[in-house]
């Protein structure tokens, strides 16, 4: 008894630990931030570097939106990536510059993105913007990513947003708002309080001092999350910028979303468990404040699947208590299940009431339940090699 005892109350405490992350980053994200304006010099040379595979139908909307941006000097690199269609002719009738890649062997973002840093070497930038092929980018949204970049020497993650299409029903805009949570409200409570974020893939700037020795070359299914990680331990933590804007669309059939959602969430987790106990060691041996908050925000699972976890574990440790077991458990369980509760409501409440209705917002359970046999698919088959999302149906 004693021992069943003891691994509920370590249990309870661990569940704590994330929702208590995400609990701070909501409360935080509240505070006012600095309004402080950023200029460019117009002496700061700029690549932006836009790996493409399969882009065609798309990526003319992405230099559309990037070329206007740049001043004389700066450049537009497209990676075509084993590409099949024709992205290559494409940017390069829209102006870009382009270089091609093949090989079938080793596929993913990361060989690709390295593939173009080690070109850019030849003549390297000051920063690299990074930009993924279907995505547009706000007006000024670089000059101000980079002026920022440049002015704390530190890679830089602006707001990248994901939309659900406009037909999409309440899944779709539950992965929207779970979307916004991640890559708005959570980043910008971290940036309240002076610390990291994680890179979320597009929308990234790095003085080319920092990112010029990171080995890129991997088919990780994260590979912004890596990267990221990888900058920290070198001490050079992202950090987030508000006030720049990279928006995109999430795919339009289910299967696409389906795909997306399993690189991104088994990704996710299989990070988890292979760099949280890592990162937070270093970071308390080296007394290094970013890279153990950078560990802290890692070790918050999708929220969708936290939500699962801290719900079953609730209904467990109420079940231990009725049969004579310490009600410890099931009190921290209690506090750790209302401010998840809190954190979900207030999120909403401050971000995202023009993606869900308050009438949708209390299904979300429903929808939260359904995902259980897709997180099972982690314990039993999970995903562990890069696969391209089907981008076809994607909305320009």
């Amino acid at each position: 008894m004693e021992t069943i005892e003891y691994l509920l109350n370590i249990t309870a405490i661990m569940l704590l630990i994330p929702v208590c992350v995400i609990f701070l980053q909501v409360i935080f994200a509240y505070l006012p931030g600095s309004r402080e304006s950023v200029s460019i010099s117009t002496n700061t040379k700029i690549a932006v570097l836009v790996p493409a595979h399969d882009e065609a139908e798309g990526i003319t909307t992405t230099i559309n939106s990037i070329l206007p941006q740049l001043k004389p000097g700066d450049r537009l690199l497209v990676v075509a990536d084993n590409c099949m269609d024709n992205t290559a002719a494409v940017a390069i009738a829209k102006g870009a510059e382009v270089i091609k890649r093949f090989d079938h062997d080793n596929r993913g973002k990361g060989f690709a993105l390295d593939f173009g840093i080690r070109f850019l070497a030849q003549n390297p930038p000051e920063v690299v913007v990074i930009v993924d092929a279907d995505c547009t980018v706000e007006d000024n949204a670089i000059s101000k990513l980079v002026a920022y970049s440049v002015r704390r020497d530190r890679p830089v993650q602006c707001l990248y947003l994901m939309l659900s299409p406009h037909e999409a029903g309440l899944e779709g805009k539950i992965i929207e708002f779970a979307w916004i949570v991640r890559n708005l409200v959570r980043p910008l409570g971290y940036a309240r309080l002076g610390l990291p974020c994680q890179l979320m893939g597009s929308g990234m700037a790095f003085p080319w001092s920092a990112i010029k020795n990171i080995n890129l070359a991997n088919g990780n299914l994260v590979e912004d999350m890596k990267l990221g990680i990888d900058l920290s331990k070198s001490g050079k933590s992202p950090i987030f910028y508000e006030n720049a804007l990279v928006t995109s669309y999430f795919p339009n059939t289910s299967e696409a979303q389906s795909v997306q959602r399993t690189r991104w969430e088994h990704g996710h987790l299989g990070m988890m468990l292979s760099q949280v106990p890592q990162l937070f060691g270093l970071g308390i041996i080296r007394g290094n404040k970013n890279m153990v908050a950078m560990a802290l925000d890692l070790c918050v699972p999708p929220l969708a699947l936290l939500v699962v976890i801290q719900g079953g574990f609730l209904m467990l440790v109420t079940f231990a208590g009725t049969m004579g077991i310490s009600y410890l458990p099931l009190l921290i369980s209690l506090v750790a299940t209302v401010m998840l509760v809190l954190s979900i409501f207030m999120a909403w409440w401050g971000w995202a009431r023009h993606v869900i209705s308050p009438t949708s917002f209390f299904l979300i359970p429903i929808y939260v339940l359904s995902k259980i046999p897709h997180y099972l698919k982690f314990l039993f088959n999970r995903q562990k090699q890069w696969v391209r999302t089907d981008r076809k149906n994607r909305m320009d």
